[in-house]
């Protein structure tokens, strides 16, 4: 078996057919695909028990009390019987060329293979997007090329060598916010080679929503607790210093734009925006001087002053007319 397509279900009655069809319309030979039902509520645990009674030889379904899409992915992982591990989220879709584009990139000193993706709101036509890498394809390692570590952390957006977490013991958090950064810092640090293709193979869709309650803006305190995990496995493994610009960077990137932005577009006067600035404050006291910084698209930039000064009405203003 070479790749194990591997996809957490919960919720998602109106979007899975869609999912599962892009990823049957894909060449499959030495593929499964793994549907791990975690205890969703709605019609889907019947919905993949038809599709495995469907595809019996190609689909397996695994039923389980919901621990959140972390546990999800942990159960595909132990139950995959791939050398790769593909993680599509059920909402999303892939080009009818992933699986093969994937396969032929494949090389025995690789651990992990990235590529772009398309931004899909499901009206309009999908839109190429960056990674946040440019894709050449040659292998690298990661102390080769840091700034990888500041691409997306999406798990979607790579295929992972199964035994990248087997050997290291690196598995999702189950039933947090920011499971996707949390791991992928880890496994990218771990990983022996790593390649970046240019081709984009992933459509995620933009479901439509509303600004966060004031319960979800709480939740956003959780990316503190996932930067003390990265920053502390990255001690443990003697690999601060070495990283050190990368995950201020990284930091600065998910505390005070990511985190920052979403609680001010709701609440200006929330004080988890003081927690947030402060958290980074102690962390990193030079974080003006990080040479990332410099390289933020000018949006971004401007954010950035605009946190710095304490600004966050303004921010709202800025990020809601930009929409």
């Amino acid at each position: 078996m070479n790749v194990s397509v591997i996809i957490p279900v919960y919720q998602v009655e109106a979007y899975l057919p869609g999912c599962l069809a892009s990823v049957l319309a894909n060449e499959l030979t030495d593929c499964e695909i793994i549907l791990v039902d975690d205890g969703s509520p709605d019609g889907c645990p019947a919905l993949c028990d038809e599709y495995a009674a469907k595809y019996p030889e190609l689909i397996r379904v695994i039923h389980q009390s919901n621990g959140g899409l972390g546990a999800a992915r942990n159960t595909g992982i132990e139950a995959a019987r791939g050398e790769w591990l593909f993680f599509l989220d059920s909402d999303d879709k892939i080009h009818p060329d992933t699986l093969a584009v994937l396969r032929r990139a494949i090389r025995p000193e690789l651990d992990v293979i990235g590529f772009q993706f398309f931004a899909d709101d499901g009206e309009n036509p999908p839109t190429p997007q960056s990674c946040g890498f440019a894709g050449d394809g040659v292998p690298f390692a990661l102390a080769e090329r840091k700034n990888y570590l500041l691409a997306l952390p999406s798990a979607w957006m790579r295929l992972w060598r199964r035994s990248l977490f087997l050997e290291t013991g690196i598995r999702y958090p189950s039933k947090v916010w920011y499971e996707d950064i949390r791991t992928t810092a880890k496994l990218l640090a771990a990983a022996r080679q790593i390649a970046v293709l240019p081709d984009h193979l992933y459509y995620y869709l933009s479901r439509p929503g509303s600004i966060m309650n004031s319960s979800k803006l709480e939740r956003n305190r959780e990316i503190l607790e996932a930067m003390d995990d990265i920053r502390g496995w990255y001690a443990a493994q003697g690999l601060s210093e070495t990283y050190r610009a990368e995950l201020e960077a990284l930091t600065i990137q998910h505390v005070l734009l990511a985190a920052s932005v979403r609680v001010a577009r709701a609440d200006p006067k929330h004080p988890l925006l003081r927690e947030l600035r402060s958290y980074v404050e102690e962390a990193y006291p030079d974080w003006r001087a990080n040479p990332y910084s410099r390289g933020l698209p000018r949006m971004k930039r401007l954010a950035l002053k605009l946190v710095e000064h304490r600004h966050y009405r303004l921010l709202r203003t800025l990020f809601n007319l930009k929409g």
